[in-house]
Formats: structure tokens, sequence, C-alpha cells
């Protein structure tokens, strides 16, 4: 799995004391709010993979609709949206968008784990958590650097100016939730659901389907060669969250009770794309391969990646990296004094160093090496661009240790390659397949047919909350994971 570092999340959190029901009853959101969001949506779509249609997406709406109508906030006043990406997450922002990715929704199990992660961000919306925290207004800024790279690095920070310089660190990372704040949000989202006619053991089921694929990546991360984005991990799991909601369920004296509608979910996740689109490219252990641009890279061992929507990012030991590109005016130096020039606003002087021209596998490249000087001593910056087509060039923009200029990621820069239409077809999503089980099949047996290299039975088991010597019953349904056909 791409993350497992969810939490539950959202955008804006400060707590204030949270009115009941007949005294919210109808309350308006906040009108520079939903402004601000409906402002900001365009950009958060386009950051986050883009917005999933069609019945999937009216089917997550409706079951949001159905917990929100008893959340005391005027009834139609909240939008709820399917990401398509592939890091597992929910969040919230004040204006009444709720945003839930379909990885996250890969690891439910029913309709009343779904309604339990819609009804916590809708908690967080009811209960005002953004109030108190005007610092909300700067969420431009914030948007703006969601998908931006480098930030601190090496030897535990470049620098204050080098992450000015790179518009990195995501300002998400600073807007934690406090712990009350999420049991706050958990209550409420057992609330409604409660109210809205659902099993109340909801809530517990999705923060320990959570834990367990917390505990599966903390397993197989490296060997993934993927990197849980800043955005994902901004709101940790407490180890007593799931006991309490477990708790707080049971004194509803509704735990087991009510709708979980199971085969409808189910139903609604078949055929589901986990991990990467390939239509955004795909990570797989230390390469990247994107099979619409025809393009392959293979980073160095022990670096990371994060697939964002337009760049990749790179982080390891020896500095960090992000891939991305551009549209080509025929001047491969002007070209990269512009990445450059961006980079740092203009504001913050570089020491420029020559261009050199040289070829990677018969693509003409050039490459610079400049210098930034930081309170933290000498950083390098370098921007390595190719000339793909054209009007097109992509490049690699690289922070390292003054001195070392590209060395670290030598092997990265020179691995870029165009793939062959043979390759590129052969490129294909992984998606969830609902599995009837049959007389005669087992749990090794199923495990054996998930589309991964390694961990096959551990994924299957955390995927359908098993353990290994779980009896299957005929009749019974499970999730795998498996290669399907791309999205036409």
């Amino acid at each position: 799995m791409r993350s497992a570092f969810l939490v539950l999340g959202s955008i804006a959190m400060v707590a204030v004391p949270t009115a009941s029901s007949s005294q919210m009853a109808g309350r308006p959101l906040n009108p520079r709010y939903v402004q601000e969001a409906q402002q900001d949506h365009p950009k958060l779509l386009a950051e986050f993979g883009g917005a999933e249609t069609g019945p999937r997406a009216n089917y997550v709406d409706g079951v949001g609709r159905r917990v929100a109508s008893f959340s005391g906030v005027t009834p139609g006043a909240y939008r709820f949206t399917v990401l398509n990406s592939a890091v597992e997450n929910a969040f919230a922002v004040p204006g009444g968008y709720v945003y839930i990715t379909r990885q996250l929704m890969g690891l439910m199990d029913d309709e009343s784990q779904l309604a339990f992660a819609l009804g916590h961000e809708v908690g967080h919306v009811a209960a005002n958590h953004a109030q108190a925290r005007e610092s909300y207004a700067s969420r431009s800024s914030v948007l703006g650097v969601l998908g931006a790279i480098l930030g601190s690095v090496v030897g535990g920070g470049l620098g204050s100016a080098v992450a000015q310089m790179a518009q990195t660190r995501s300002q998400l990372a600073t807007l934690s939730f406090s712990r009350d704040q999420e049991y706050q949000a958990d209550t409420l989202g057992l609330r409604y659901i409660t109210a809205a006619g659902y099993d109340p053991g909801g809530g517990a089921g999705v923060l320990t389907a959570i834990t367990r694929a917390t505990a599966l990546e903390a397993r197989v991360q490296g060997r993934t060669g993927r990197q849980t984005p800043e955005w994902a991990s901004t709101h940790p799991l407490s180890e007593n969250r799931v006991q309490r909601a477990l708790n707080e369920a049971r004194q509803t004296g509704h735990l087991g009770q009510g709708m979980r509608n199971r085969d409808q979910f189910l139903a609604n996740v078949q055929g589901m794309y986990v991990d990467d689109d390939p239509a955004q490219g795909i990570i797989d252990g230390r390469t990247f391969t994107h099979p619409d641009l025809k393009i392959f890279f293979a980073v160095p061992p022990g670096y990371l990646m994060q697939n964002g929507t337009t760049a990749v990012t790179i982080s390891g030991s020896g500095g960090k990296a992000q891939f991305s590109g551009g549209r080509y005016s025929g001047n491969l130096d002007n070209y990269i004094y512009r990445v450059l020039q961006g980079l740092t606003g203009g504001e913050i002087p570089l020491q420029m160093g020559p261009t050199q021209r040289t070829m990677i596998n018969g693509i003409p490249a050039a490459y610079n090496v400049s210098r930034a000087n930081t309170s933290s001593g000498p950083v390098d910056v370098s921007v390595f661009a190719y000339q793909w087509g054209p009007d097109t060039v992509y490049h690699f923009v690289m922070l390292s240790r003054g001195g070392q200029g590209i060395g670290p990621f030598v092997p990265m820069v020179q691995s870029i390659r165009r793939i062959s239409p043979a390759e590129a077809a052969a490129i294909r999503p992984r998606i969830i397949d609902v599995w009837t089980v049959r007389p005669g099949d087992t749990v090794q047996g199923l495990a054996s047919r998930m589309a991964y290299r390694d961990f096959q039975l551990d994924r299957f088991l955390s995927l359908n909350g098993l353990q290994a010597n779980s009896r299957l019953v005929p009749g019974q349904k499970v999730k795998l994971i498996v290669y399907g056909s791309r999205r036409a």
C-alpha cells in the first residue's frame, strides 16, 4: 500500500465548545469559509489527483449527506469528494468541503466505516474547529506548497534559506490536531452515524483497519520505494483511539446493530484503483515509469519517492530532488535559468555555475550546479534538464550539501530513458476485486493472487482483517488486489 499513516484529519483545527444539535439546528457555515472553500476546491483537486465521478462518487456523496444531516448544520452545506489519490487520507476544510481518497476507501470493509470517516470530518466542520485559528486565512500559501519539494534535508536541515528558496515543507505539517480535537471529532462522528441508523462499531472498525495498514507499511517501507507525503501524516493515530471509539460505541447501546450495508459498499469499490493511477505514473521499488509520457527513471538505493499529480519528489540521505516538466522555447540554458529563478523567487542570491551539455541515452540534456549560502553552510542547487521533444522539457531539481553537486544523484539523472510502446502497454493498474469464497479456497491460496511481488499474505490479511489461520466460508466475500485494465 502506498501509505498507511492516515489519520482522518482536516485542514483547519482548533477546538471550541461544541453546541448541542438543538442549539445548532439549521446553523449556516461561515460565509467566508464557504467562499474560500469554493475557491480552493479546484486547486485541491489539481494537487491530489482530481475527483472521481460516476456511481462511486454519487454513492459516497449520498452516505456523507445522510450522516451530515444530523450535524446541526444547514442541510446541503456539505460537499463530499472522492480524490483519485494513492494516499490513505481524509480531510475537510471549514467551508464544508469533505475529501476522502480512494486509497482509504480500499481499507474499509463496509458502509458504516465509510460513514464514520465522513462523519469524523463533518464533526470537525460542525464543531467550528477552524473558528479560533484565523491562520487558515493563509490557505493560499498552504495550497501553493502542497506539491512542492525539497524542504529541510541533510544532517537535520539545510537551513531556512533553502526551505524558503524551494517553497518547501508543506505547511499542513504544522496544522496538527490536538488529541482532544481528534477525540471530539470521533465522538461527533459516532453520534452522527448512530443517529443515521448505522452500526456505531464502524468507527472502531475503520480505525482498526488503519492501524493494521500502518503496521504493515512500517514493515514494507523502503521495499516499496514510497515515502508518505506530509499532508497524509499530520494527524498521528493515537494508540488508545480505537479502544475509545469501541467504548463509546458500546455506550450507545447499539453496538452490533444498525446498518453496515457491506454488500452495497463492496459493490461500489469493485474495480476501484489501488496505489498509483498509471495516468500519473507508477512507482515500483526504486523505479518510476509513466506509460503516457513514455518516461522511465530509477532513484539510488535508499531513496524514496512521492508521486504527485504534476511532480515526483525524491528524498534520501544525500539530499532531495523533484522531477517535473515544462514548455520548451528552444534554449535549454534559458529553461534552466528560469527554473533556478523560480525556486528563489529572485530573492535569494545564487552563485550560478556554468551550464554543461551532455547526452543521456540519446536525449540531449544540460545541467547547472549553483550554490546558495545558508545559515547551515553552503548548499548546491542543481538542475538537470532533458530536451524531450520540440516543445517539451523534463527536469530534475536537486539539493545537496555544498561541494557535492549532482554527485548523490548521478545514477538517477543518467537512468532516464524513453520506454517502448510495448513497455507502456504492459503497465496496468492494481484494482480491487471482490471475490466470493468458493469451496476449497484458502487464505494462502487467495493471497497468492495478490498483485504484489512481496508480502502477499500480509497484504491480504491486512486488507480483509483476517488471521493466517482464519477459516474461509463458501459465500464469504473478501477483497483481492489484482491487475486490471486502464480506464478508457
